[in-house]
C-alpha cells in the first residue's frame, strides 16, 4: 500500500509516495543526503542544481556497475548450472 512521506533533500521539502516501508524511505533519503554532502565537501560554492546532477551521475554510475556485476554472477550461475546438468545427464546414461 502506498504511503506519502515528507522528506528533505538539498534543503528542499518534498512529498513522495512509496509502497516501501518507513525505514527503506529513510535509508534512501539518508543515502542521497550523504551523496550531497560528499559532493559538497569536494566542490565548494557549487550551485544546487549542479550538486543534484552530480549526485544523479554518481548514483547512475553505481547502478550500472552493479548491473555489470549482476550480469557476471548470472552468467556464472548459468554456466555452472549447464555443467551440472551435463554431469547429471552423463551419470544417468
Amino acid at each position: 500500500m502506498k504511503k506519502r512521506f515528507n522528506v528533505k533533500i538539498l534543503g528542499q521539502e518534498l512529498s513522495v509516495v512509496s509502497d516501501s516501508g518507513d525505514e527503506h524511505v529513510a535509508n534512501v533519503v539518508r543515502y542521497i543526503n550523504d551523496k550531497v554532502e560528499e559532493i559538497g565537501k569536494a566542490s565548494s560554492n557549487i550551485h544546487t542544481l549542479n550538486v543534484a546532477i552530480l549526485v544523479a551521475l554518481n548514483i547512475a554510475d553505481e547502478y550500472f556497475k552493479l548491473g555489470e556485476v549482476n550480469k557476471g554472477i548470472y552468467n556464472q550461475l548459468e554456466s555452472r548450472s549447464e555443467e551440472l546438468i551435463n554431469l547429471i545427464n552423463e551419470i544417468s546414461r
